[in-house]
């Protein structure tokens, strides 16, 4: 049997957390979105449902329910009417109701709760849309840049 030096020994008992720690500094590998349960009455669209409705915009409005930071951090589909969720039900006479309307939000859960809504107020609602669902479909959402900052005045 082999004996380790104690200066060997020292040497390995303080390398191992070392190795441990390094371990633990790599990066997590990115897991995959798992979406919540549907339980919205609201149908939720795919990437087909959505370019074959988008494909008449004369019939139908895009309506966007998220916050102007999210619209700028995640983009859009190309026109699209802004109401945020938290104000919907106060801004209901800015909404056309001879189009057929797609909710949208970042993941279609909020799009499918205004959905619901716009429904019980008497809204054709085609579907509810998820912006980065459609783009992990392989979709294109546009990207919205903010307006510069106002120049101080002088």
């Amino acid at each position: 049997m082999r004996k380790f030096s104690p200066l060997l020994a020292m040497l390995l008992a303080l390398s191992a957390p070392l190795a441990f720690a390094q371990d633990a500094a790599a990066p997590a590998a990115k897991t995959p979105y798992v979406a919540p349960p549907w339980t919205y009455k609201t149908k939720q669209l795919d990437k087909a449902q959505i370019d074959k409705l988008l494909a008449k915009p004369n019939k139908v409005v895009v309506l966007d329910v998220r916050r102007p930071d999210e619209l700028i951090s995640k983009g859009s589909f190309p026109a699209f009417l802004n109401i945020q969720f938290k104000e919907l039900e106060n801004n209901l006479g800015y909404i056309p109701k001879d189009r057929l309307i797609i909710t949208v939000s970042n993941r279609a859960h909020r799009a499918g709760a205004a959905g619901d809504l716009l429904t019980a107020k008497g809204f054709k609602v085609a579907g509810a849309a998820g912006s980065l669902d459609y783009e992990d479909q392989g979709g294109t959402v546009a990207r919205i840049t903010p307006p510069p900052s106002p120049s101080p005045a002088k």
